[in-house]
């Protein structure tokens, strides 16, 4: 397998076709093979998908499988898709696509279909369309090969991408600041469980690009697996913002334990709250730092991301949630000290549901990692109605891939700083078994507070003793620290919570905090 590092610069390296049919006005089509055109709507594509799931799954054929095992990594990067013969490159559609080859770690292809005015054609895949480096491959591959994915790009002519799919649902976006990390998903099927994880495949899209001057891109995609199929429909949105308006149908095929809805994934290695724990000699390295959440009772929540030792599942319950999603708050490049692959820059995204979803939770999965090249980080919505073979889901919901929250409180103000260490007081003997918390706030109402204001901490913990607790504001600025001491026996995981109030007023966001006391050993 691909490591995450080795897997970007894949998407990067490698390429493909993509093309119109000969009848549509807007994109180019010159040398590109496509199927004969059919009907295409989107009721068509949820009745296919409900079809099909009342049917036994079939296991997906790697054909040629000798032929793609010769290409590895290196060739990978060989293979490059032609500029020119990529969808809309003309200038006649909004964003260009381009398609990626198949190889030794991307073997099942996915169909792919140009849609226009309700008919669809397949794009058929011909070697023609790639160059191949110093390798010899072109002249191997069938013509029935398929492609692994696609990806857009930002207009005609460029040379950089901002969407791309890949690799059993998966998909990601460069976001407003044009640098990839995170991913999102079109379903998650039962992670963290004793039971093996399930990764339902995108298998066929169809893709309807906008005229020049749009800014949108439609995207159809089918999913098969095991246990559900699903038919989505995506709005792709490019402004200086990223957003992505999806339609999600899901019909189970058997009964699913546990069902990940509009579901994310991503990395976070270390950060200022567990600095103990590592010894590389970059100061953080995360591609987000943070689980949001605005519940529907409208509490605002941010709870920092943790590397543990054994896998963690957190459930937060919530009644038709207003959004969530991980955040990548630090954007200081001196916290990272990274100008290869700029954690800086790495997109925020934040789940907004359309209409109400009901009673659930937004359950998340921390994984242990010793390493960059692992995204060990899941966040989704997992619904409380049990979910049985035969019924059917549907979620909309917009993905804002973004440099910050989009609704940022104008009541509450915000998390910015966790930092851990020693219990006590300096210069006198520091107590054994503690641990002190410091969390800094910045923004919204603390700007209107005065330093001799008598700001109180508002903190309680799972088990323990909680002593020394304060807040104070930051000299200089405008933002306000809360400290405490935590007194804990035993290595079980404790969970904190924390605000800050000025007399009957609330002035924070919610701190949420799992402190793992065996992480200190």
């Amino acid at each position: 397998m691909l490591n995450r590092r080795q897997f970007l610069l894949v998407m990067g390296a490698l390429g493909a076709l993509a093309g119109l049919p000969p009848t549509r006005t807007r994109a180019g089509t010159t040398g590109i093979q496509f199927g004969t055109a059919e009907p295409f709507t989107f009721d068509i594509l949820k009745q296919h998908a409900k079809a099909m799931a009342a049917s036994p799954y079939q296991e997906p054929v790697v054909r040629h499988d000798e032929v793609l095992e010769s290409i590895d990594y290196d060739a990978f990067q060989e293979i490059v898709f032609k500029r020119e013969r990529g969808l809309g490159e003309d200038g006649s559609a909004n964003f260009p696509a381009q398609f990626f080859h198949l190889g030794r770690y991307f073997k099942v292809p996915v169909k792919l279909h140009a849609l226009d005015g309700g008919q669809a054609r397949e794009i058929h895949y011909r070697s023609e369309y790639f160059t191949f480096g110093g390798t010899s491959l072109g002249k191997i591959f069938p013509d029935d090969l398929g492609f692994s994915g696609f990806r857009l790009q930002a207009g005609p002519g460029a040379t950089t991408d901002w969407m791309a799919f890949l690799g059993a649902s998966y998909f990601r976006s460069s976001g407003e600041l044009n640098q990839y990390g995170l991913s999102a998903r079109g379903v998650a099927i039962d992670p963290a469980l004793p039971t093996p994880e399930e990764f339902p495949r995108f298998t066929e899209f169809w893709l309807e690009p906008g005229a020049p001057d749009s800014k949108e891109f439609v995207i159809y995609a089918l999913l098969d697996g095991p246990s559900v199929t699903g038919a989505f429909r995506m709005v792709c949105i490019k402004n200086q913002q990223i957003l992505m308006d999806i339609d999600a149908n899901l019909y189970p095929r058997q009964d699913i334990k546990r069902l990940g809805i509009a579901p994310l994934t991503s990395m976070f290695w270390y950060a200022e709250n567990n600095r103990h724990q590592i010894r590389d000699w970059r100061p953080e390295i995360h591609d987000n730092d943070g689980l949001t959440m605005w519940t529907g009772a409208g509490e605002r929540i941010w709870r920092p991301l943790n590397n543990p030792s054994s896998v963690m599942t957190n459930s937060f319950a919530d009644t038709n949630p207003k959004g969530f999603g991980l955040l990548q708050r630090d954007r200081a490049f001196y916290h990272y000290e990274d100008d290869g692959v700029f954690y800086d820059r790495r997109p925020s995204v934040w789940i907004e549901p359309a209409g109400e979803w009901g009673e659930g939770a937004i359950q998340l999965i921390e994984i242990p990692t010793d390493d960059e090249i692992h995204d060990n980080i899941v966040i989704y919505w997992l619904p409380k109605e049990p979910v049985k073979a035969g019924s059917e889901w549907h979620y909309a919901y917009r993905l804002h891939w973004v440099a910050n929250e989009p609704y940022p409180s104008e009541t509450a103000a915000r998390v910015s700083h966790t930092r851990l260490g020693n219990a006590g007081i300096p210069g006198q003997p520091r107590p054994k078994g503690g641990r002190k918390f410091v969390i800094d706030f910045e923004g919204g109402p603390l700007n209107d507070v005065a330093k001799l204001d008598k700001v109180k901490p508002v903190v309680s913990t799972s088990k323990g003793r909680i002593d020394n607790e304060y807040a104070l504001q930051v000299v200089g600025t405008k933002n306000w620290r809360a400290a405490f001491d935590l007194y804990v026996e035993g290595k079980e995981p404790v969970n904190l919570r924390l605000f800050l109030k000025l007399g009957d007023r609330t002035l924070t966001e919610t701190w949420l905090y799992q402190y793992l006391p065996f992480t200190y050993d």
